[in-house]
This record gives C-alpha cells, sequence and structure tokens, in this order.
C-alpha cells in the first residue's frame, strides 16, 4: 500500500498505510511491549533546549511525542505513575531529587553526549577552592577542613545541583583519600585570638546538644525534614570556627563537635537522595575528625563513607573505608564500634558476591557485639546492638542470593529496635517482606509489608522510598496470589501520595 504524504511512523519514519489509524507501523506498534526511545528523539534543538533549563516536563513530553510512545509506555521505562507523567507534562508537577532525576533519564535512555547539557557554569573560584579542599595530596590543615566544609555546605544550602545529577551518571573514586585520612599527620587547630565570639564549654555542650536531639529524631522520622535544619547547625560550627575565640583544647572540641554534626548532616543529605552533597560533606567531616584527634570520629565519618560506597559508589571503597576505620581505632576498647565497621565491610562484601568474606566479618561483628560496650565506644553509636548487626545480616543475605536465610536473620532482628525508631525499623521489615516472598512465603512477605506500610506515614526518606519500591516489585511478581495484590494495591497508592 502506498503512503499518505506527511503520514510517518512517529518511532520508524517509515511511511504508513492510508488504512492505519495510528501513528505508528504494526512493527513499532508492537514493540511497546518493550518501549525504547530511539537517538533520534533527542536530537531536536527543544529537546536541548528543555535539558538545559531542566524542564524534564518537556522533555518527557518532547521525547515521547517523537518516538510515538504512550504515557503508559514511559511509565515502564522510568517507574513514574501515568498520572504523574501526565502532570509533569502539563507542567503541575515537577522532578525532584537527584536519584529520581538519575532514574527518569536513565529509563529515557539520555545519550551520553547530551549530559553536558545538564551542566551550567560553576563560579571558577568556588570549583578550585572544592577541588584544593578535598584533594587528599595537600596537607590536611585546619584551614583546609573548614574551607572542605564551607563548600560542601554552599552545595546543601543551595539543594539540588546540575554537577550532582552528571555525578551520578559517572562516579569516582575515594580510596586515596580514605588512606590518606589514616597516615596523615595531626592537623593543629590554632590558638590564635580572634576578638569574636568566645567559645566556652558550655557553648559547645549545648551545640553538641542540638547535634545529638538531631541523630535521635532521624531514627524516628527520616531525613527529610532535618537535612536543612543540621546543614544551618553546622553553618554555626563552623562560623565559630573561622572567627571565634578559643584555645587549642576548646579548638579540637569544636572540631569535635564539627565533624559529628558534618558526619550527621551527610547522612541526612544521604538518606534523602542527595549522594554527591552527602559524599562531600562526609570528606569534610573526616578532616575535621582529624583535626580533633579523636579517633572513633574518623571512624564513624569512614563508616559512613563506606555506605556510600556500597550503596551509591563502588563496594571496594567500601570494604577500604571500613578496614582503614578498624586499623584507626586499633587501640581502642570499643567492640561496638568494631562490631559496626564489620557490618559495613561485609555489606561491602556481599555487594561484590565475596560471600566467604561477607560472612568472616559477620561472625566477627556477632561475637564483639556479644561482649557490649567497651569503655572507649563512643556516645554516638547507642544503636549497635544484636537486632541491629543481625539485621544487617539479612541485608547481606539477600545481596548474596540467599532469601531463606535473609528472612530468618530479619526475623531474629525485628524485635531489637525500639517503638520510637519508626524509620529504622521499617527499613529492616521493607528488606524482611523482600526476602520472605522472594523465598517463596508469599503470606508472609504481604503481611509483613501491610506492617511496613502502616509505619511510613510521615516519614520522609529516600532509602527508605528506595526499599518500598523493591519490596512493591517483589509483590508484583507473585500478584496472582490475593494478598500481594492487595499489597501491591495499597503500596501504589501510598508510593503516589509520597511523590506528590
Amino acid at each position: 500500500m502506498s503512503g499518505r504524504p506527511g503520514r510517518a511512523c512517529g518511532r520508524c519514519g517509515q511511511p504508513l498505510s492510508r488504512y492505519n489509524p495510528d501513528t505508528r507501523c504494526s512493527t513499532c506498534a508492537r514493540a511497546d511491549a518493550s518501549p525504547t526511545i530511539p537517538d533520534r528523539a533527542w536530537r531536536d534543538e527543544q529537546v536541548h533546549r528543555a535539558l538545559a533549563a531542566w524542564d524534564f516536563g518537556a522533555v518527557l513530553g518532547l521525547v515521547r511525542r517523537r518516538s510515538g510512545l504512550s504515557q503508559k509506555a514511559v511509565r515502564e521505562l522510568t517507574g513514574l505513575t501515568q498520572g504523574f507523567i501526565s502532570d509533569l507534562e502539563r507542567g503541575l508537577k515537577q522532578v525532584n531529587g537527584r536519584d529520581t532525576i538519575i532514574d527518569v533519564l536513565t529509563g529515557l535512555g539520555l545519550p551520553s553526549d547530551l549530559r553536558p547539557l545538564l551542566l551550567v557554569p560553576f563560579a571558577q573560584a568556588d570549583s578550585q577552592r572544592l577541588v584544593e579542599a578535598i584533594d587528599p595530596a595537600l596537607p590536611w590543615t585546619a584551614a583546609r577542613m573548614v574551607t572542605s566544609l564551607e563548600a560542601a555546605v554552599g552545595g546543601a544550602m543551595n539543594g539540588l545541583n546540575r554537577r550532582s545529577v552528571i555525578a551520578g551518571l559517572g562516579g569516582a573514586g575515594l580510596t586515596q583519600y580514605i588512606l590518606q585520612a589514616a597516615i596523615a599527620p595531626p592537623e593543629a587547630v590554632a590558638a590564635t585570638a580572634r576578638n569574636g565570639i568566645s567559645v566556652s564549654g558550655q557553648l559547645l555542650t549545648s551545640l553538641q546538644s542540638t547535634t545529638d536531639a538531631l541523630r535521635q529524631a532521624d531514627a524516628s522520622h527520616g531525613s527529610g525534614n532535618l537535612a536543612r535544619a543540621a546543614t544551618a547547625h553546622l553553618k554555626v560550627l563552623l562560623r565559630l570556627l573561622k572567627e571565634g575565640d578559643f584555645n587549642e583544647a576548646t579548638g579540637r572540641r569544636l572540631a569535635s563537635v564539627t565533624a559529628d554534626t558534618a558526619i550527621q548532616t551527610g547522612w541526612y543529605h544521604f538518606d534523602s537522595g542527595a549522594h554527591t552533597v552527602a559524599h562531600n560533606l562526609l570528606l569534610g567531616a573526616l578532616r575535621a575528625a582529624h583535626a580533633s584527634g579523636d579517633s572513633r570520629l574518623r571512624a564513624g565519618a569512614l563508616s559512613f563513607l563506606a555506605i556510600h560506597g556500597y550503596s551509591a559508589g563502588d563496594p571496594r571503597e567500601a570494604v577500604t573505608a571500613a578496614r582503614t576505620a578498624r586499623q584507626v581505632i586499633a587501640d581502642q576498647d570499643a567492640p561496638a564500634l568494631h562490631a559496626m565497621l564489620l557490618t559495613r565491610q561485609a555489606r561491602g562484601h556481599a555487594r561484590l558476591r565475596e560471600d566467604r568474606l561477607a560472612h568472616i566479618a559477620l561472625e566477627e561483628a556477632q561475637v564483639l557485639c556479644a561482649r557490649g560496650r567497651g569503655e572507649d565506644d563512643p556516645h554516638w553509636l547507642y544503636w549497635i546492638n544484636p537486632g541491629e548487626v543481625m539485621g544487617q545480616t539479612g541485608s547481606c543475605l539477600l545481596d548474596l542470593g540467599c532469601p531463606e536465610q535473609a528472612a530468618e536473620a530479619f526475623a531474629g532482628a525485628r524485635n531489637a529496635f525500639s517503638p520510637d525508631e519508626i524509620r529504622t525499623r521499617a527499613q529492616f521489615l521493607s528488606r524482611a517482606a523482600t526476602a520472605q516472598m522472594r523465598a517463596g512465603d508469599v503470606d508472609a512477605g504481604s503481611a509483613t509489608g501491610h506492617e511496613v506500610l502502616t509505619l511510613v506515614d510521615g516519614v520522609r526518606s529516600a532509602r527508605l522510598d528506595d526499599n518500598l519500591a523493591s519490596m512493591l516489585a517483589e509483590a508484583r511478581r507473585y500478584s496472582s496470589a490475593a494478598p500481594a495484590l492487595e499489597l501491591v494495591d495499597r503500596g501504589r497508592a501510598i508510593m503516589e501520595e509520597r511523590a506528590a
């Protein structure tokens, strides 16, 4: 049949039959079962302008129409709900969160040569300050510690930045920085009088109590409402480091409170999905911990860099960070801290599929945790207990492809958490539900899943949302069973509400 002039398939460009009422040829229509966006859909001036402006609703609408795809097909590619896609294209909703943006662009198949369009010019001076601040080859001075954190805080206060999205689409290592933290000579915190605010012990105690209060709130409500408040708190500490009046001993204590606060602030941003901001804050926190002279804080910063490694970076770096941290505290009577670090190391091994090494680390963590707290275990490590170790064991076993054993480990952990630790409990139970369903116990997994959905109301955590998505994806595999279908339907409504 001859094609009607001006009518061509919206996907492949071939002429359409005069009897074909669709915008695609029959071959491309069948391809909807496995939708893709062709490269040519991206080669348009309007698409490029929308990318540069971060107008993702326009990007989605343009490439969808140029591909001849339905909103349902785009839902399969991106994981967004059809209602959200419709609102996004009409400008009623926005894509928020670095990881969500990365997921959407990856799902749409953004060509690598177009990624630079997402970047905007950075001030050369600010960019150079950050490079110099985090360069491990440069001396670990107190001034560079402050510069590092100021640069990281700038990124946090500005919210999501475009360079962080590009970094998420690429990746970088930190092994050299981690190792340098263990061997660099101590930083000197200058005791020069500045005629500024007098930094007293009472003031530092108050500032530390704020950090501790935020930490307690995180376990209950998640990081969504804490990241901005913690960043502002950290800025106060940085101002004191730059303009305060203190002696050497007080300076080290100020660096200690700053390190603890920076670690927590980095964690809140990580839990919110801002992985690059979190990474930079943790690097600065490691410098502050080094300046404080407290090896336990250095180990703490390294432990969170390990989480970053096995969750969003290179699992090998997680192993390196945890092992280095244990070397740093080798002279400390801190069995709980060692146990926590071993669970971080085990998570890295599990992601690398290093079964034997993961089990060795977990067994040692269980032995150390059973000893109880040591004389040198820090106050901020209040949450490590046998249940935490069992929960981390379950996560490792899930990564290692052992769902039955993972489900048993999670069952041993479920009663170890305080009722107030809502986010933490929901996090572990979502993994437990995934393990139960993956092991074939759909009824138990669905029941645990409903328990999770009841807990998550009011809890804001990107990491928890990722676990919820994994749990619901597992349930969809068994949606022919009534309990799983009910969980999927309830979960979909809750996830749509959380994304709104």
